[in-house]
């Protein structure tokens, strides 16, 4: 069974960081795509940021040069490094597994954590 588990979220100032953390267990960890989405009230689930197998990452732009996704493949865990936060951040954030080791939209994710609040006041 699989089973994503976040942490790290919070409030915080904006011009602030966070550092979202996300464990996998249930499945190869290495061998999958991970991705952080987000949604807030009245918005559709939006991808925040993607990372494959082999370590390529790709950004929303609302957030490029801002946010940083990682993982630690020895720690089956997946991270999101969020600074220079803005108001409009504020959202719940999600962790998602693919189905394979490349992910292009939401609908090639099958798991998804319970999600983690981001709250960014201005």
């Amino acid at each position: 069974q699989v089973q994503l588990v976040e942490s790290g979220g919070g409030l915080v100032q904006a011009g602030g960081s966070l550092r979202l953390s996300c464990a996998a267990s249930g499945r190869p960890f290495s061998s999958y795509a991970m991705g952080w989405f987000r949604q807030s009230p009245g918005k559709e689930r939006e991808l925040v940021a993607a990372i494959t197998r082999g370590g390529s990452t790709k950004y929303a732009e609302s957030v490029k040069g801002r946010f940083t996704i990682s993982r630690d493949n020895a720690k089956n865990t997946v991270y999101l490094q969020m600074d220079s936060l803005k108001p409009e951040d504020t959202a719940i954030y999600y962790c998602a597994q693919a189905s394979s080791s490349y992910a292009s939209t939401l609908y090639d994710y099958a798991y998804w954590g319970q999600g983690t609040q981001v709250t960014v006041s201005s």
